[in-house]
């Protein structure tokens, strides 16, 4: 079974993200029995039947649009977030969108490719959950959510900035 990084933890990975096959039309993807991570098209096309389940969990690609679930939220275990390279960022702002718009508070998964060096930001803008590429240590790129032990910027996780946070000494007397 594979692994993934979950709450800054390693632990087995319980779901299977389903990939619609050459040809395939979201329509005709057959959804098994068992915990699933479904393409969002599958989920919009499949949507009546597939809410049904307690075990379906969505994946986005980074073209899409996560508005299109705002009615599903509260219902989805998981929302995965592919990213097809790791310069293409348009996963973070579906992760802040997710999480401050859309008020996600479930399992945010990150799945594609995901690296060691970008796993601390991700996290910053809501992931909770990691699925790294299979020829990277994993062990390793949980050592990464902890990298920094203080951000400057204001994130998901961190509502003030540094300087909001800090405490400030008092000047020095003037003599």
């Amino acid at each position: 079974m594979r692994e993934i990084i979950k709450d800054k933890a390693v632990v087995q990975d319980d779901w299977t993200v389903l990939k619609l096959a050459e040809g395939e039309t979201p329509e005709m993807a057959v959804v098994p029995a068992g915990k699933f991570i479904v393409p969002l098209a599958v989920w919009e096309a499949q949507r009546t039947s597939l809410q049904q389940r307690a075990d379906i969990g969505v994946w986005i690609a980074s073209h899409e649009r996560p508005e299109v679930l705002k009615a599903d939220v509260a219902r989805l275990p998981v929302i995965a977030v592919d990213f097809p390279k790791f310069s293409d960022g348009r996963g973070f702002s579906i992760a802040y969108n997710l999480r401050t718009r859309l008020g996600y508070t479930g399992e945010l998964r990150a799945i594609g490719d995901v690296l060691r060096d970008q796993m601390f930001y991700m996290q910053r803008m809501g992931f909770n959950a990691f699925a790294t590429r299979e020829d990277r240590n994993i062990h390793d790129a949980l050592k990464s959510l902890f990298d920094f032990s203080e951000a400057y910027q204001t994130a998901i996780d961190q509502k003030l900035p540094l300087y909001r946070r800090a405490e400030r000494g008092q000047k020095a007397s003037q003599e």
